[in-house]
């Protein structure tokens, strides 16, 4: 059997809200972000961050600008005593500037492609797996793959919820990435409980 995970978004979730991050420079991780993955972790989640990243098609920052991103990500959430476990990002879009990226692809989200690659290579179970964004297609992608999700009302996830509601299909919505975290390791707590009780209890 393989892992339990929590799928990431990365922008309005982990850090903040910014059109096409392009560096470092303008990244700043949201209160709380780094201490809710480091609960995962303890937890025993693997986590995972999956992110689009429609800003290489449209030429605004390479390969090189994202890895120095999420090297520099990795840095700020190991001051906090947080990992991530693996970062995947889909720099497609099917009206990319750049030609190389022009597709309709399998990974950006909704499309669920991302997380099952992270199943995939990462050996985890996504049954028991939660996918958290801000975003109508971080629900649809999480759904999808298979997994339970939340929406979070950091970044866009407010907008969001007052434009689409109940419609959103998510099992949980939660103020922040702490919240979601909360919910799910009591999630998890409730379900350990259920499967002790003997039965016919």
């Amino acid at each position: 059997m393989g892992r339990p995970a929590v799928f990431l978004d990365r922008d309005g979730t982990v850090v903040r809200e910014a059109e096409y991050l392009r560096s470092p420079r303008g990244m700043r991780l949201l209160p709380r972000a780094a201490a809710a993955i480091r609960r995962l972790n303890e937890a025993g989640f693997a986590v995972v961050m999956a992110t689009n990243q429609s800003g290489m098609a449209r030429g605004l920052l390479t390969e090189d600008d994202l890895e120095e991103i999420h090297g520099v990500l990795r840095r700020r959430l190991a001051r906090g005593g947080a990992r991530v476990d693996g970062v995947y990002f889909c720099p497609h879009h099917p009206e990319a500037a750049r030609r190389e990226y022009r597709r309709r692809c399998r990974c950006r989200k909704p499309a669920p492609g991302m997380l099952l690659r992270a199943a995939k290579e990462l050996d985890l179970d996504l049954s028991r797996c939660y996918a958290v964004g801000d975003s109508e297609r971080d629900i649809e992608a999480g759904r999808r793959a298979g997994c339970r999700t939340v929406l979070v009302r950091s970044g866009y996830g407010a907008e969001t919820e007052g434009r689409v509601g109940d419609g959103l299909g998510a099992d949980h919505i939660a103020d922040d990435l702490a919240g979601a975290v909360a919910w799910i390791l009591g999630r998890e707590r409730e379900q350990g409980r259920a499967r002790k009780r003997p039965a016919g209890r």
